[in-house]
């Protein structure tokens, strides 16, 4: 059962932590989805390597025995969103990370232009400025369903919901996303 003021460890880490070619590709992740840290990257990495896990077994097994299994994996994944509704058993071994990270309400929300950046959107939904079904929803890696996407509004608390709120006003001429830059070691002047 677990202790309840001690959560269990929701992800696993990298096998190789170290390597420059991982850590640049987990840097540019986290910049460009706007995570807080490595940990919600690798609860991410974690629930689609489990994903592609239970894929592989299937595959593995005869016809009559994963039929049942493969119906739930791919009904659940495509009301997800992240599998198209045309999708096979096949299609779950090639997702990539990209496909979950852009199913997070974090990112859905910046990607209506309810917000500037990734990272106020992460602001907005922590302090409950955005609804889905009518529900104030704060937790900014929240995977939303595809009908779930249809109701993501701004709370009807909010002072967003104005029209003439100068952030909504500069939010209406959004510009082009941001592209990741590597950032600067201080004390020394250069990059890292």
């Amino acid at each position: 059962m677990g202790d309840p003021k001690r959560q269990r460890r929701k992800f696993d880490t990298p096998r190789f932590p170290w390597r420059k070619d991982i850590l640049d590709e987990e840097l540019k992740l986290i910049g460009t989805y706007g995570l807080r840290n490595k940990h919600e990257l690798w609860r991410h990495e974690t629930q689609l390597s489990k994903f592609r896990s239970i894929a592989r077994t299937l595959i593995g097994k005869s016809a009559e025995e994963r039929m049942k299994m493969e119906n739930e994996l791919l009904t659940k994944l495509k009301k997800l969103g992240v599998l198209q509704d045309t999708a096979v058993l096949d299609d779950v071994l090639d997702l990539s990370l990209e496909d979950l990270l852009e199913r997070r309400l974090q990112t859905l929300v910046f990607r209506k232009n309810l917000t500037k950046t990734v990272h106020q959107a992460r602001q907005f939904i922590t302090h409950g400025h955005v609804t889905l079904n009518n529900r104030r929803v704060t937790v900014p890696g929240y995977l939303v369903s595809k009908e779930e996407e249809q109701t993501l509004i701004y709370a009807a608390e909010s002072q967003f919901v104005n029209e003439a709120h100068p952030t909504r006003v500069a939010m209406t001429v959004v510009a082009k996303p941001r592209q990741f830059t590597q950032p600067r070691d201080r004390r020394r002047g250069g990059r890292f």
